[in-house]
């Protein structure tokens, strides 16, 4: 009995190691899936999954050396990460938020160690983004940019090279955006923040005699975790604006 011999198109296979690699420079830095609970198989087998989902209607590079083949690989993972730190900009206001309520509330102090991403933050911060996380898989936000991702095959192909004037543009609007996303989300929080040390502070000068610092604390924490916990109502909406905004920063880099 012959052995069965399975032939496979070489143009096929290169196509989809490099639309593969795109996929899993994305992954890697992007959120939800940049989180060290997803772990790296799962962010590999999404990857492929998702090349062999779009390989058949890309065109193929064509590269007749290794060392040009090798160089395409390379130009996809650089997309990829660039893609994927704009994500990654962009969805870093919900984060930026939270700590500047640690900030203005007193709970910069109070840091805790996260094991997920092994640093050290304050409580909101963390409470911010792990919500943000839990409302990208509940409401399928994910969905919609892992769709944008998709469709920058259609704007930028796998032959084509990302223009780095266009991306330092958009990194630069992104990181404005970000500033002015974080403080719509705490804003108002830190407006009663603002108004709490402005009032403990004519208290003070009317009856020096009272400790501005003894009653400031516990006032400030009060009015954290009140207004704090308000501001969840509004994140639902948040995230659904930020899977918007994020294909848009990622379709805008592209030519």
């Amino acid at each position: 009995m012959d052995p069965i011999s399975i032939t496979l198109p070489v143009q096929a296979v290169e196509t989809t190691m490099l639309a593969s690699v795109r996929m899993a420079a994305f992954l890697v830095i992007a959120p939800p899936f940049s989180q060290r609970a997803v772990p790296p198989f799962v962010k590999v087998a999404l990857a492929l999954g998702l090349a062999l989902a779009v390989a058949p209607r890309l065109e193929p590079v064509p590269s007749d050396t290794t060392p040009a083949f090798v160089g395409a690989l390379v130009a996809q993972a650089v997309i990829g990460a660039g893609l994927g730190f704009l994500v990654s900009l962009v969805f870093s206001a919900v984060q930026s938020a939270g700590s500047l309520i640690d900030l203005f509330g007193g709970f910069q102090l109070a840091t805790a160690y996260d094991p997920l991403s092994q640093t050290s933050g304050a409580q909101f911060g963390r409470l911010y983004q792990m919500t943000a996380l839990v409302l990208l898989f509940a409401s399928d936000a994910y969905q919609v940019v892992v769709a944008g991702l998709v469709r920058t095959f259609d704007a930028l192909p796998l032959g084509a090279l990302l223009d780095p004037a266009a991306l330092a543009s958009t990194l630069t609007e992104g990181l404005t955006q970000m500033f002015l996303a974080a403080l719509q989300i705490a804003g108002p929080l830190l407006v009663v923040l603002f108004l709490a040390d402005v009032g403990l502070g004519l208290l003070t000068r009317v009856s020096p005699a009272l400790n501005a610092f003894a009653m400031g604390f516990p006032l400030k924490i009060l009015l954290t975790l009140s207004f704090g916990s308000l501001a969840f109502l509004a994140l639902p909406g948040v995230v659904e604006s930020l899977a918007g905004r994020s294909v848009r920063e990622m379709l805008g880099v592209l030519p």
